[in-house]
Formats: structure tokens, C-alpha cells, sequence
């Protein structure tokens, strides 16, 4: 049984590395035209629409943050009476 699993497992790496397509190792160069590109967007944003949704949710928690922190001044700074 397993000797079975030893095999089988052997197998599944020999086909995954010889049928594996060859890809550029570096692919520094090719990010470098992206973010160097002169398109008018900032360079934040020149990753695309995950580079976009990571800008906005860190926005949003960023003035979320800051409403929460004038809040809580602004709850101390006038003591509720008793």
C-alpha cells in the first residue's frame, strides 16, 4: 500500500516537471514597462484592479479610522452626566 503511494507520487512529479511550459524566469523587465508607462495613472493603481481595490479598502478604513478617533475625542472630551 505504501510503496503503491511512493510510486504514484514519483510518477505525478516526473509529468509535472517534464510537461511544464517554459516560462521567463526574470519577469522584472516586463513589470518595469508596466509601471514606467507614461498612461496618466498613478503608479499605486498601474497593477490593475487588485492594486485599485487595495487602494480603496485602505482608504476607507483609513477615514473610518479617523471618525472613530474624533469620536472617541470628542465622547471624552464631554463626560456624560449622571
Amino acid at each position: 500500500m505504501m510503496f503503491r503511494q511512493f510510486l504514484a507520487l514519483q510518477q505525478m512529479s516526473r509529468r509535472a516537471i517534464g510537461s511544464t511550459v517554459r516560462r521567463p524566469l526574470n519577469k522584472v523587465p516586463d513589470k518595469q514597462k508596466v509601471f514606467q508607462e507614461d498612461n496618466g495613472m498613478p503608479v499605486h493603481l498601474k497593477g490593475g484592479s487588485s492594486d485599485a481595490l487595495l487602494y480603496r479598502l485602505t482608504m476607507a478604513l483609513t477615514v473610518l479610522g479617523a471618525g472613530y478617533v474624533i469620536f472617541e475625542l470628542v465622547s471624552a472630551a464631554f463626560p456624560k452626566k449622571k
